[in-house]
């Protein structure tokens, strides 16, 4: 039974496996491949946001006849909210096409991080769209209305199910393999989106039975579960905007690091940028190695990292004399660059 639940959660985005998407890993806790160049990730992203917002469209659409024909409130809600998560594509699509320019004087990181402010407007999106589905909910308990065209309701509320459906399965993986933060939490907000319209068939299955109200609260219920998903994506987009990371991300580094002889890690620090991975890592420093060895051990550390984490971008080795982690590391002169 717990592990029927932790799927569901894991299906919803409450999951742990939702929490924890810094490289592709396999039954080892990592996996081996060539690093995405930034370029081929953020086309990636920019492919799956155009065809997500075709899919969203023509579902919208299609709702909106169903809405003017049957004047449900739980649908107009589910149809709002598919509006404005076909909207999130574009500040997305924005934001991709801007993290493939290259650094320059002014953004020495490049642009990478405008894809936290492009999750931060998706998120305030969803709040707005939640905002008037409580609206409506609320103003139609208050002024009853007849809902009809029961059965083309029922038809919407499916087709509802299956687009939402198939963009959140597009974002999510699509997300998951460019490492984006924005792109999975737009994603699980699609899946929620889709099961509010299976509730608006519940609706419509109350008012076939005679419970009027039942639309209004649907529409209220869905309301409810938007906020829900408003509160997930935003905790999610804000850890990236304040450089969190998952506490994985630092136990692979580790991990890499214990492949390498004479790599131990005094201490190690990373952050995202966009959907690319930047790490900062200090290794104890024997100091009667020459400097050619040393060398060697930062270049084999920063290629066992390569292989380790697809998603990382660039890796700054250098080398301490401290031996633990709680203090202040007294560093080399000798800078051993990054990795690209």
């Amino acid at each position: 039974m717990n592990a029927i639940v932790a799927r569901i959660l894991d299906w919803l985005g409450f999951g742990s496996h939702a929490a924890h998407h810094h490289g592709d890993h396999g039954p080892h806790g990592h996996s081996h491949g060539v690093i995405d160049a930034t370029i081929a990730t953020t086309d990636r992203g920019i492919w799956a946001i155009k065809w997500s917002f075709v899919i969203l469209a023509i579902t919208a659409a299609l709702q909106m006849v169903v809405v003017a024909l049957s004047g449900s409130v739980a649908l107009l809600a589910d149809t709002i909210h598919n509006i404005g998560d076909a909207t999130t594509a574009i500040p997305l699509w924005i934001a991709f096409v801007l993290a493939r320019r290259k650094p320059s004087r002014i953004f020495t990181y490049g642009l990478g991080r405008v894809e936290d402010l492009a999750g931060i407007i998706i998120v305030l999106i969803i709040l707005f769209s939640a905002v008037v589905a409580a609206y409506q909910a609320i103003d139609r308990l208050i002024n009853p209305q007849a809902v009809t065209h029961l059965g083309w309701l029922t038809a919407a509320g499916i087709v509802g199910f299956l687009g939402n459906e198939a963009v959140a399965v597009f974002r999510i993986r699509v997300g998951r393999e460019i490492n984006s933060a924005a792109l999975i939490a737009d994603g699980y907000h699609a899946r929620t989106d889709g099961l509010t319209s299976l509730a608006v068939v519940i609706g419509a299955i109350g008012v076939w039975f005679g419970f009027s109200l039942a639309d209004p609260i649907v529409g209220l219920l869905i309301t409810i579960a938007i906020f829900g998903i408003v509160w997930q994506s935003a905790r999610s987009v804000l850890t990236r905007m304040l450089d969190g990371i998952e506490p994985g991300v630092i136990d692979e580094i580790r991990h890499a690091a214990e492949h390498v002889p004479g790599a131990r890690i005094v201490d190690a620090k990373a952050r995202w940028i966009g959907h690319r991975l930047h790490a900062d890592i200090a290794i104890a420093a024997d100091e009667t190695l020459p400097l050619s060895a040393a060398n060697k051990i930062a270049a084999a550390l920063k290629d066992e990292l390569s292989q380790h984490m697809p998603a990382l971008a660039e890796a700054n080795v250098r080398f301490s004399t401290e031996r633990g982690e709680n203090g202040h590391p007294h560093e080399h002169t000798h800078d051993h660059g990054h990795m690209h």
